[in-house]
């Protein structure tokens, strides 16, 4: 009985050093690490918004992220999601507008893009993730199609068919409207939420 008693007090005090030591090696590295993903965050965003010398965040920025499937949802953006946000700054530490990873519906699935917002215009698009079909969505990572997001005014865009002529339209990918709705819906969502979630000033809401 000494024995297994003894036997438990050396595993327990095993157990809370080991415990213990995991704690201390995260509280090191914890900093390091952040540090690292928003540099590496930060490295994606830049080629949305190349104006930008740093990027932010704060408590406000963390919870709206949180909660901006709900927010586009009730503005009638669903199935939209806002999974990253931070604040684009300038060389002034002025804030002079944002970026965000917005989740958007395709054909095949999820479309997943960064996309950056000023107070009056889209700086830029980029295109992480997709599932769509070859040769017909998945040309939504061309730049033929996603370099036309950049500089278009911060108001709602619509997909025209026949050939863009304003400034707020978008050209279709041939044969893939579900696509281009898509992607096109998701930077709708995106300004919407710049403008009224982070309150970036400028453009129509």
């Amino acid at each position: 009985m000494k024995k297994i008693i003894k036997d438990a007090l050396m595993l327990f005090l095993i157990t809370l050093v080991s415990g213990l030591a995991l704690a201390a090696v995260y509280e090191i590295t914890k900093a390091p690490i952040e540090t690292a993903e928003l540099a590496e965050r930060a490295e994606a965003y830049r080629v949305v918004f190349a104006d930008a010398t740093d990027f932010e965040s704060d408590e406000t920025v963390d919870a709206a992220v949180a909660d901006s499937a709900k927010a586009l949802s009730d503005a009638g953006f669903s199935p939209v999601s806002v999974s990253d946000a931070l604040y684009a700054v300038d060389g002034n530490g002025n804030r002079i507008g944002c970026v965000m990873t917005v989740n958007a519906k395709g054909y095949g699935g999820t479309i997943q893009f960064t996309m950056g917002v000023t107070g009056d215009k889209i700086s830029g698009i980029s295109i992480l993730s997709h599932s769509e079909t070859a040769g017909l969505g998945a040309l939504c990572t061309e730049e033929s199609f996603y370099g036309q997001f950049a500089g278009k005014p911060a108001e709602p865009l619509k997909v025209i068919k026949t050939g863009a002529t304003e400034p707020n339209e978008v050209d279709v990918i041939s044969g893939a409207t579900v696509t281009t709705n898509g992607i096109t819906d998701g930077v709708n969502a995106g300004i919407w939420f710049a403008q009224n979630v982070l309150k970036i000033e400028g453009g129509a809401e």
